[in-house]
């Protein structure tokens, strides 16, 4: 398996871990999502893989927008046991992550609504990025509900995570990057450093974030003052990058 499998295999498994040690308070327990619980993020990132392996198990959201979507399928599960959730997810997992792996050495255009289009090959990237940031931002402290120390933010996870916003952000935000008057420089340090540059033209801004906080603050789960952002350049500019969002 390619490097975005390889981090969506080890954070379902670690996954996979944390949930069997959860008690009926814990499901219930308010996710760093608003209006989902620790269990709607499980049945979220379920329906997510059978969107790979049979989108007929799915109710029909044609049309809507993909966040809207996803209430519908979470929705649809409410219903179920927290048992039920937890299996399926373990089964669906493991199917999707071979029909993922199918997709590694494609070469065409996925069109993906209103997330954008991307390289097949990057299918996988777009579940590791799924996966790093619900574990790390929703389900773990301080917006999570969940106490202790996460599965690592390491060079396993980030590269495939940072790969996908790398690729997903100019199109998500590509209307607010219109309005640049020049390039704005993501500066990430740590696992999976790397510049993002976004918009054309000589830079007129530069913002600086360790790459976990880059993760928060460019998905808004956290402003620049909670991760710890340094920047300079054009205030514009600046303004435009504190809009930006990535998911």
């Amino acid at each position: 398996m390619g490097a975005a499998l390889d981090s969506l295999q080890a954070d379902r498994e670690a996954l996979l871990e944390i949930c069997s040690g959860f008690g009926t308070a814990d499901w219930e327990a308010a996710s760093g999502c608003a209006g989902w619980s620790v269990q709607d993020i499980i049945a979220h990132v379920g329906a997510l893989f059978w969107l790979v392996v049979d989108p007929s198990k799915l109710p029909d959201v044609a049309g809507l927008p993909t966040e809207r979507a996803q209430d519908v399928y979470v929705e649809a599960r409410r219903s179920w046991s927290s048992e039920q959730v937890l299996a399926d997810y373990e089964a669906v997992s493991t199917q999707a992550i071979v029909a993922l792996a199918g997709l590694e050495a494609q070469d065409f255009e996925l069109p993906l609504g209103d997330l954008g289009t991307y390289p097949a090959a990057l299918l996988p990237n777009a579940f590791a990025f799924d996966h790093y940031t619900h574990i790390r931002a929703d389900l773990f402290g301080p917006r999570g509900p969940i106490s202790g120390e996460p599965p690592a933010s390491d060079e396993l996870r980030l590269v495939p995570t940072l790969d996908w916003i790398a690729a997903a952000a100019p199109q998500q935000n590509a209307d607010a990057l219109a309005s640049l008057a020049g390039a704005l420089d993501l500066v990430v340090t740590g696992p999976g450093a790397r510049t993002i540059r976004l918009g054309d033209g000589a830079v007129v801004g530069e913002i600086r974030s360790s790459a976990p906080d880059f993760v928060r603050w460019v998905t808004q789960r956290s402003t620049w003052e909670q991760s710890g952002v340094s920047s300079d350049g054009d205030e514009a500019a600046l303004a435009t990058g504190r809009r930006l969002r990535v998911f």
